[in-house]
């Protein structure tokens, strides 16, 4: 009697949770039965069930396109610099706001630097595009230095640097927050304590601060991990052009040319799948190192 009255007196929150719920199963789990074309030589015409099965043929066949190591190698080195600069940065910048003693200039400098983290990529891309063009300010910049002028979206030498770049700018901001976060959880006490025995701010830098952070540090690094082979779909789609392929060409790009654009959904989802569980194998063996290193788990 008591269980069902407290059925009852919960029904309005479960009403509220029904949307997101139903939104969650449409939307993440039906589609999950997608994963056979993975395994088919599917056709729209013949539909899921009716397709021919072809075993582990379209895994095979990624690594057999003339371009696979190269797109591989593009896509590792540029989720590799976005992960270990946007780590970076936005530490380094955390410590140094932490050492604003004014609030309000604190709360000014948080504000701006947090407000790139919701523009889309589409108006980011617009402004990188006018940014470096050939006559954009940029280029104004480099004239003066008495060097040419360079199309900086249309070079090899440059593109990866400018997608990386753009990621850590936009995305440093939320970072930053994260990590002010966590040093609001460090013991004041232990400043004045190292302070009394005569501990310049470096040594409180080394042994109090980055410690006192560490947790927080191995947890999204270890989240990052599992995004190795994410460089970024939407921002390199953006920005990049046949021009860059060479360097700026990476799975997700050549999955929606070749997988999508020409009507090889068994191959884009193969490439998929394969992502997700080398992600998830990342994941876990990310999780276990912060179990052991920092005593903190992920899940």
């Amino acid at each position: 009697m008591r269980k069902g009255k407290k059925v009852v007196g919960q029904l309005g929150y479960h009403l509220m949770m029904a949307p997101g719920f139903i939104f969650l199963i449409i939307f993440s789990f039906v589609p999950m039965f997608g994963i056979l074309m993975a395994f088919q030589d599917y056709t729209p015409a013949k539909g899921l069930f009716r397709s021919a099965w072809v075993g582990l043929e379209n895994f095979k066949y990624m690594f057999e396109i003339p371009d696979s190591m190269k797109i591989l190698r593009n896509t590792v080195v540029i989720a590799l610099g976005k992960i270990i600069f946007g780590t970076i940065v936005p530490i380094v910048f955390a410590l140094l706001l932490n050492e604003i003693r004014l609030k309000w200039a604190k709360k000014t400098m948080q504000t701006i630097v947090y407000l790139p983290n919701f523009l889309s990529w589409a108006v980011v891309a617009a402004v990188v595009i006018n940014v470096f063009d050939y006559n954009g300010p940029v280029n104004q910049i480099v004239q003066l230095f008495g060097l040419d002028p360079v199309l900086f979206l249309a070079s090899n030498d440059w593109f990866r640097e400018i997608i990386i770049g753009t990621d850590v700018w936009k995305g440093f901001g939320y970072g930053a927050i994260v990590y002010l976060a966590a040093l609001t959880g460090i013991d004041p006490g232990l400043y004045e304590a190292s302070s009394i025995d005569g501990a310049s701010r470096f040594k409180q830098l080394l042994y109090i601060t980055l410690p006192g952070i560490l947790p927080t540090i191995m947890l999204i690094s270890a989240l990052n991990l599992g995004n190795i082979l994410n460089a970024g779909f939407d921002q390199i789609f953006a920005l990049y052009n046949p021009i860059v392929y060479e360097t700026g060409d990476v799975i997700d790009t050549y999955v929606y040319r070749v997988g999508l654009l020409g009507q090889q959904y068994s191959f884009a989802t193969a490439v998929g799948l394969l992502k997700s569980v080398v992600s998830f194998t990342l994941l876990i063996a990310a999780n276990q190192l912060s179990i052991k290193l920092v005593k903190m788990r992920i899940f």
